[in-house]
């Protein structure tokens, strides 16, 4: 919640920082002479692009278990012994991570894992039949390591945020050039906007929704390092998360659902700006740097 109320609280101050800058440069004053009101917009902007972030992020576990087909691990009769130690590592690194106890699943898939869910102790872990056969269970324990960090470090809800935070200014300038371009290029004066105006908006949401999304996958290859040193830390040695990840590099990861991509173990995209992961050599890297 302290997250949560975090961000709220950071948006609210830019939002009243470019309401005041408005102002005292006469934008404000010019889009309300004009018909349009920029506190209302900002508003309005702030609302539409919160709304799907966390829609989203609320329905995540719903989600990811439709869309991989996860199957749910009962913690009280695990089907085999191999699901039994699943659950038995995750629950114990879960508490050493001071959260509670995920639900942990399994589901058909090539080598990868993510974690996901909109509360710290209300989560969901799941892992690849693909990554169980081809790891041993020191580098599979440090890939849970990872995920877990992920839950503890509130990932999913800082990620939700800083993507409501990107989307409402990518609706509020695109609408903002938009109007600009309508009234001040394209010289219309009717009391309505013309077709300039939705023409602007479309292209302005593609190209900064570009530069959104490059912000975005920024934040997410950080909280990869991130989470690979507390997998680190849960496990006292940096060994078993290099060993991990020299493993995941030797093998063809598994690809998941969009919306899940960059909560797995690995990921990738078309360039690297756009990734969601840092590369499995800077992630080593990183470890290796880190201080004993």
């Amino acid at each position: 919640m302290k997250r949560i109320a975090l961000f709220l609280v950071t948006n609210l101050a830019v939002m009243l920082v470019l309401s005041i800058s408005m102002s005292v440069l006469g934008v404000g004053r010019y889009l309300t002479a004009n018909g349009i009101d920029p506190v209302q917009l900002l508003i309005f902007a702030s609302l539409l692009g919160f709304a799907g972030s966390f829609i989203s992020l609320f329905m995540s576990k719903w989600m990811a278990k439709m869309s991989t087909g996860a199957r749910i691990i009962d913690p009280q009769a695990p089907g085999n012994a191999r699901e039994a130690w699943l659950v038995d590592t995750i629950h114990q690194l879960a508490d050493r991570a001071g959260i509670g106890h995920p639900e942990v699943a399994i589901y058909e898939g090539d080598p990868n894992a993510f974690a996901t869910g909109a509360f710290r102790n209300e989560s969901l872990v799941a892992v690849s039949t693909g990554l169980l056969s081809s790891m041993n269970e020191e580098e599979i324990t440090a890939v849970l390591g990872h995920e877990i960090t992920h839950i503890s470090n509130g990932d999913m809800v800082t990620l939700t945020l800083i993507q409501g935070i990107v989307n409402t200014f990518v609706i509020f300038l695109s609408r903002l050039v938009g109007y600009f371009v309508d009234r001040a290029l394209l010289k219309n004066d009717r009391d309505s906007v013309g077709m300039g105006y939705y023409l602007s908006v479309i292209v302005c949401e593609i190209l900064f929704g570009v530069i959104a999304s490059i912000i975005v996958a920024w934040f997410s290859r950080q909280r990869e390092f991130r989470a690979d040193a507390g997998s680190a830390r849960l496990l006292g040695a940096r060994d078993p998360m290099i060993h991990a990840l020299a493993r995941l590099g030797g093998l063809e990861a598994g690809t998941l659902p969009k919306s899940f991509q960059a909560a797995g173990i690995a990921g990738g995209a078309v360039g690297a700006l756009f990734a969601s992961h840092p590369p499995i050599e800077r992630r080593i890297e990183a470890l290796r740097q880190m201080q004993p």
